[in-house]
């Protein structure tokens, strides 16, 4: 029997993370990271876990806290060392703010247990931006491509969504992304973590999610971000064989 954890990254989110939280309980033990949260989300954590505690759930939930906010490539590293050192098989990362459907939890643990990254490719989409979604297939395109092990390959691995956080990753491929040292600062961690896997040759597969558009942190700096990430990536290319990215 497969031990599974869902780690989400959490700042100030205390409209939506008990909601979160306790229907990832239903599927499995959570680990949420509070990023230096403001709000009540400390608060309502510490009473959902309480609660667990108490046995009103089935499965349990663990805490970091952050003093200061330090972004999702710490928030969500945190998460998965704790994974890795506490021994469970399987860890599927999600947001905080019900942009992902916790119900979907199941569709990410019973997928091909010899995969290493299973990445909910955004198929339904609501409420996105056209600009969010052009942007999504462009980190794709640059993904794909800088992960081919030739100059003249543009297709690359054939993934769609390279972007998207909602993501189970085995075992080995949540410790190797734990511990190595990041280069990414913000949205561009998911690209990281592809890429770190991928140039380690793992597994990757896709599966279809419902992806809801809300309040987001994204901004022209964080796209900023994203692009020198990508051209990192691409100036890399022809070192993927043997690059620890």
């Amino acid at each position: 029997m497969n031990r599974n954890l869902v780690v989400i990254p959490a700042y100030n989110e205390e409209e939506t993370i008990e909601k979160v939280v306790t229907s990832a309980l239903k599927y499995a033990d959570v680990s949420v990271t509070d990023d230096g949260s403001r709000d009540s989300t400390s608060e309502i954590l510490h009473e959902i876990r309480k609660e667990c505690e108490a046995g009103k759930y089935s499965n349990q939930l663990n805490i970091i806290t952050h003093l200061k906010s330090s972004h999702i490539p710490q928030g969500i590293q945190d998460g998965l060392r704790f994974g890795v050192e506490s021994g469970y098989d399987f860890l599927v990362t999600m947001d905080a703010g019900l942009s992902h459907d916790p119900e979907m939890l199941p569709n990410f643990f019973q997928f091909d247990p010899t995969v290493d990254v299973v990445i909910g490719s955004r198929k339904d989409t609501k409420n996105v931006p056209l600009y969010r979604k052009a942007i999504t297939k462009m980190a794709a395109m640059i993904v794909n491509y800088s992960l081919t092990d030739s100059y003249f390959k543009f297709t690359g691995l054939k993934l769609k969504d390279c972007t998207s956080g909602f993501r189970r990753y085995s075992r080995k491929a949540a410790e190797l992304i734990a511990y190595s040292k990041l280069k990414s600062k913000a949205f561009d961690f998911h690209m990281e973590a592809l890429a770190l896997c991928m140039r380690k040759k793992m597994s990757a597969a896709e599966i279809p999610i419902v992806y809801v558009f809300s309040n987001s942190s994204f901004n022209e700096k964080v796209l900023l971000q994203g692009i020198e990430f990508g051209w990192y990536l691409l100036s890399t290319k022809s070192l993927s064989k043997n690059s620890n990215i």
